[in-house]
């Protein structure tokens, strides 16, 4: 009983995630009409944050559309979603042993942290 209540947290947010897939499948976040809402900092002050363009990223990448996927948000594309996979398996054996998620390794996350920077850097000043 003990893991089923761990496993709580992880099993809601996939629910959540296949929820916002489905809006994404039926609602076109680059639509006018669009409910989606803008990155904030984007919205505030025309700067892209390392994670825009995430969510048409995913829209195109529902409707097989690769290439628009690639142009929307690369690093997300190749590196992010990887990334939110494997974190959130980590979440799940963690909770359905009982245990808590180990800290992340400075080996992982600085080179992440380094990797975001980068790429918010270079998209604000390229595109």
């Amino acid at each position: 009983m003990g893991a089923v209540m761990g496993v709580r947290g992880p099993v809601a947010v996939a629910v959540g995630a296949v929820v916002a897939a489905a809006g994404l499948l039926v609602v076109d976040p680059n639509g006018p009409r669009s409910w989606w809402p803008p990155c904030p900092l984007f919205a505030l002050t025309g700067i892209q944050c390392p994670a825009c363009g995430s969510t048409r990223m995913v829209h195109a990448l529902l409707h097989g559309d690769l290439a628009a996927a690639w142009r929307f948000n690369a690093v997300m594309l190749v590196v992010g979603l990887p990334l939110l996979a494997w974190l959130w398996a980590r979440w799940f054996r963690a909770a359905r042993r009982g245990e808590r998620t180990a800290p992340l390794s400075p080996k992982v996350g600085t080179p992440v942290l380094a990797l975001a920077v980068a790429w918010m850097v270079v998209r604000n000043l390229v595109g």
